[in-house]
């Protein structure tokens, strides 16, 4: 268990780290030209993804968000008392992450988000980003779990333009986002339905998994975000 939490912290830091720094690094460099910055947090945030499932997938999982330790625990692939632990270290590590990206950047460390972000069309969107990110996990394990870390970078990387919220997927990254006044942030008011959207769409996609594969069990996650 500890090995597994020091997993998850680790790559919940860089995963948290890598989402903020580069939307900063980002916005910076683009010269205000937003397709541009989103750009390049697209392609930091697939390639970190890529790297951290590959690395610490095999010790941990590589969960790095509530919503994917939401469906394994629904299909009784990790326990309550481990699930807690991982999305407590998930957040905890992931503002940790967040804040050390507003100190590289030379910003103040504590923020709060204030970047609206709601309505139908941007909880819709959130809500197809993670059904779609833990069918990929789950499908992906049961098809070819070697493709995992390149199949959850890649749908990521996609999801970031064809959803309306350019799909946060997570819940922990949700909220370490509202505490990001920069590129990547959101309002803190809009948190709540971003996450209850981001819950739907993952016990949705255990449903649809369970329809399409069966129940029996995929061996250990293996996902992220």
């Amino acid at each position: 268990m500890p090995r597994r939490l020091l997993a998850e912290a680790i790559g919940s830091f860089f995963l948290f780290a890598c989402v903020v720094g580069s939307g900063i690094m980002a916005e910076t460099l683009a010269g205000g030209n937003d397709a541009v910055a989103l750009l390049g947090n697209t392609i930091a945030t697939g390639a970190i993804l890529t790297v951290l499932i590959a690395m610490l997938g095999p010790i941990s999982g590589a969960h790095f968000n509530p919503a994917v330790t939401l469906a394994f625990w629904l299909r009784k692939e990790i326990g309550a008392t481990e699930g807690l632990l991982y999305v407590l270290i998930q957040l905890v590590a992931g503002v940790l992450g967040v804040w050390a990206a507003h100190l590289m950047f030379d910003l103040p460390a504590m923020q709060l988000g204030v970047k609206p972000r709601t309505g139908f069309g941007q909880w819709l969107g959130e809500g197809i980003a993670t059904f779609g990110l833990v069918l990929v996990i789950l499908g992906t394990i049961r098809a070819n779990k070697g493709w995992v870390p390149a199949a959850v970078g890649l749908y990521i990387s996609s999801a970031y333009w064809f959803t309306s919220s350019t799909s946060f997927a997570n819940p922990a990254i949700t909220v370490g986002r509202g505490l990001s006044d920069t590129f990547a942030g959101i309002a803190v008011a809009d948190i709540p339905g971003f996450v209850m959207a981001q819950f739907a769409g993952a016990i949705l996609a255990v449903g649809i998994f369970a329809a399409l594969y069966g129940n029996d069990s995929t061996a250990s996650a293996e996902a992220s975000v």
